[in-house]
């Protein structure tokens, strides 16, 4: 599995291509099935959930104070259909393809979905 790029855009567009490609997105759950959450760069009061376009990619992330964390897959319909617009709803930002260093773009999640959906037609 090649590592992640050191520029955002190149790892955002990869995210697109692998999650089509598999049919999945990978997030991180703890064992109570709480997914993992981060505090937003841009604004304090907003949440990021991050997601990966390779369990290769996450698991790296499951160490220190993450190592409470597992890489589950998400299925891309599931992803697109649901997730992405409830978290639209409970005002929440989309992490995409982050490095060991937590670093990565964070977008709206209807932004992502509308990328999804010119790639996909």
């Amino acid at each position: 599995m090649e590592a992640l790029s050191d520029d955002l855009q190149t790892n955002y567009d990869r995210l697109i291509v692998e999650a089509l490609q598999l049919g999945c997105v990978w997030g991180l759950r703890d064992e109570q099935g709480q997914w993992a959450l981060v505090e937003s760069e841009a604004d304090a009061s907003i949440d990021v959930m991050p997601f990966w376009s390779h369990i290769d990619l996450a698991t790296p992330l499951c160490s220190g104070e993450w190592s409470i964390y597992s890489p589950v897959a998400i299925e891309l319909e599931e992803f697109l259909d649901d997730w992405l617009p409830g978290m639209h709803s409970d005002v929440l930002m989309v992490g995409v393809n982050w490095n060991a260093e937590l670093a990565g773009r964070e977008m709206e999640p209807l932004d992502l979905l509308e990328d999804f959906d010119m790639e996909m037609s």
